[in-house]
């Protein structure tokens, strides 16, 4: 694997991880909750899918598990929460938190369509899997916040940029293109998707 690629792909995993973390800390101080509170909605929301993924393939150790330094950065920063979300206020506008949900939303379905496949899973399986990874998190956050989860009370598409994403991924794959791109061209779609059906208030009908 290319050195830059690499550092790419690191680089997008830890914007991932982080924004949804974040979105984790926002629900949390919404509900007033304590700092342990806050530490468990913003793991669940970070790792939630994931895990929920490797629980279904059978996949040990789990994710955050492997990647401990994830969990202690974000255990730390839960300690100073309502400090951490106004600086980020101040500093990070709304669309930077979305764009870097979407990659989350991206990188995640895919690397878990990736998984799914690698562990003979069926085609259609695979791709459901990938959606699960990407927006389980955030299903858990809203079910713990006793919240209806949003992607079923929101109407713009989200889970659906991510089940294309992951076909696109997956065709790309079937054709033996280069995996490293083939992950880059698929997370990009849903990315993009994302942001422009949001940009454009883009709604599913009911």
């Amino acid at each position: 694997m290319h050195p830059r690629l690499t550092l790419a792909l690191t680089i997008m995993e830890a914007l991932a991880i982080f924004a949804y973390a974040i979105s984790g800390f926002i629900e949390a101080r919404t509900r007033r909750l304590d700092a342990v509170g806050t530490f468990l909605v913003a793991i669940a929301t970070a790792f939630g899918g994931g895990t929920v993924r490797d629980v279904l393939l059978e996949r040990r150790p789990f994710y955050w598990v492997q990647h401990q330094d994830y969990v202690i950065v974000i255990f730390a920063l839960s300690i100073f929460a309502p400090i951490l979300l106004k600086a980020i206020s101040r500093v990070v506008s709304e669309r930077m938190l979305l764009i870097a949900d979407a990659i989350g939303l991206g990188l995640f379905s895919v690397t878990g369509t990736s998984l799914a496949l690698d562990a003979q899973m069926p085609w259609f399986t695979s791709v459901m899997m990938g959606v699960l990874t990407g927006v389980f998190g955030g299903v858990i956050r809203d079910v713990l916040c006793n919240e209806v989860p949003l992607i079923l009370r929101d109407s713009r598409p989200y889970a659906t940029c991510a089940f294309v994403g992951c076909w696109i991924y997956l065709l790309l794959d079937y054709i033996n293109f280069d995996t490293i791109y083939s992950v880059l061209i698929g997370t990009g779609f849903i990315l993009v998707a994302r942001l422009v059906t949001y940009k454009l208030n883009v709604r599913l009908p009911h």
